[in-house]
């Protein structure tokens, strides 16, 4: 099969297109016939050698996928051949930029019936994120009001339809670029943060303060008295500490994304239901994703990519 892989960490040229053995699954796992693989931007940490993931070399990158079952191990009994799956692959294990991929059945869960198999693969990490950060982490119910800090990126754009669809007001911060888009996913207010102080901007305070972006950690600081008495401050930014304020009752989270099939199979279930979108900015061959990795490392890269299978494209 061919893979997408590096031999060593280091910058994007130590990625490789190139022949490997198609893997055979073990007990209690299936191999996937892969649709699409997204990337993300965890991607290119691991690939880096700066995100601390313990990955055996050679190592296939690609930690979402969807695709079809197409061998079963000892043991996997939720799936049959043919099956149409999507899934949060382990961060460590071989991953989905290959024609083919194995992993536990038991992260996995049927794909969406209403989009392109292969853009299934720009849901399962993501809007995991966004539905733990604001309901696993924040408590967002209905009536409530969140700040979204970044919301223009792919995470923001679920978190702004999931945050919409629970009865919440979203206030979302973006820049004339994003504004459109997160407009469009339901946002009540946008802000330009380049151009307007949020702690003039939001007259009100805020249930919910979910930070997406990488700001300093004394831009973060500065927020939360935005955020009402009880109220939670929740990031995806792990490199930081999430600050809150312990006097207020004010608590701070941090998102380390779970693979919960359970939760994603909800979120199969909106998409289908047609109450979250599904956003791709790009489907590529598989032997092309090396540039989009070159394109992260410049920060030009800009909305969700797929790298398809070249002999699917």
């Amino acid at each position: 099969m061919k893979v997408l892989r590096f031999h060593e960490t280091g910058g994007p040229e130590v990625l490789r297109y190139e022949d490997a053995d198609t893997p055979e699954p073990g007990a209690g796992e299936v191999r996937i016939r892969v649709a699409g693989s997204a990337f993300n931007p965890a991607d290119t940490g691991i690939r880096s050698g700066t995100l601390p993931f313990p990955v055996a070399l050679p190592h296939t990158p690609g930690y979402d996928v969807a695709g079809t079952i197409d061998a079963i191990g000892d043991g996997a009994t939720a799936f049959q051949p043919g099956d149409a799956v999507v899934g949060f692959l382990s961060m460590t294990a071989d991953g989905s930029a290959a024609e083919y991929v194995v992993t536990p059945a038991d992260v996995l869960t049927a794909a969406p019936t209403s989009i392109p198999l292969a853009d299934a693969a720009a849901l399962p990490s993501i809007g995991l994120t966004a539905w733990q950060a604001l309901f696993d982490e924040g408590g967002l119910i209905e009536g409530q009001r969140v700040l979204i800090v970044g919301a223009g990126g792919s995470v923001g754009g679920y978190a702004i339809q999931l945050a919409k669809r629970a009865g919440a007001y979203v206030i979302a911060t973006a820049s004339d670029r994003s504004r459109a888009s997160v407009t469009d996913a339901g946002a009540d207010e946008v802000i330009d943060h380049s151009r307007t102080s949020l702690t003039d901007a939001v007259s009100e305070p805020v249930d919910v303060l979910l930070n997406l972006a990488p700001i300093e950690p004394s831009e973060f600081e500065v927020l939360v008295p935005l955020v009402r008495d009880g109220g939670a401050v929740v990031s995806t930014t792990a490199w930081m500490t999430t600050p809150g304020d312990e006097a207020r009752g004010v608590s701070a989270h941090t998102v380390f994304v779970r693979s919960e099939v359970a939760q994603l199979a909800k979120l199969v279930e909106l998409v289908d239901g047609g109450e979250l979108r599904v956003e791709v900015a790009r489907r590529i061959p598989l032997s092309e994703l090396a540039e989009v990795h070159a394109q992260a490392a410049t920060g030009t890269l800009r909305g969700k990519v797929i790298a398809i299978p070249d002999a699917d494209v």
